[in-house]
């Protein structure tokens, strides 16, 4: 099997490091679970209909889409002071299903699950389940904390 460079997500401080184990290595993990972790927490360029936080000004975005124009990342960033609504629960689901659609488009996955759900009051889970085209999945779990109420 092979593996790829672990991010270690901190969800408390929405950042995410690679971490280096006892014997000097980068820690590794399964490729999908880096793929889904740099989907989800690179901040996708915010849209022209979406509303930021008021003095916001940074659409954010990483500068690598204008290379081939293709956005990478997520909008969950959007999120970081969403009330606990159903609403949030929502648009973080869709959120995350538009950061994964490339794995459909680029034919690695057939379909692409995710089931999200309240952790904590200012906490989302996510269960991802990518179904591959060969016919064998993989599920991906990520939570992350943001500042609404």
């Amino acid at each position: 099997m092979s593996a790829d460079v672990a991010i270690t997500f901190d969800s408390e401080t929405g950042r995410g490091d690679w971490q280096i184990t006892g014997m000097g290595n980068l820690l590794l993990a399964p490729p999908m679970v880096t793929a889904v972790y740099v989907s989800l927490f690179t901040d996708r360029r915010a849209g022209p209909d979406d509303v930021l936080e008021p003095g916001e000004t940074d659409r954010r975005g990483w500068w690598g889409e204008g290379l081939d124009n293709k956005p990478i990342g997520s909008r969950l960033w959007l999120l970081r002071r969403a009330k606990h609504l159903p609403e949030t629960l929502k648009r973080a689901r869709d959120y995350i299903r538009e950061a994964l659609a490339w794995m459909i488009e680029d034919e690695l996955a057939a379909k692409v699950d995710v089931v999200a759900e309240w952790q904590t009051r200012s906490r989302i889970a996510a269960v991802i389940t990518i179904h591959r085209v060969n016919g064998t999945q993989e599920t991906v779990t990520a939570s992350w904390a943001w500042q609404g109420v």
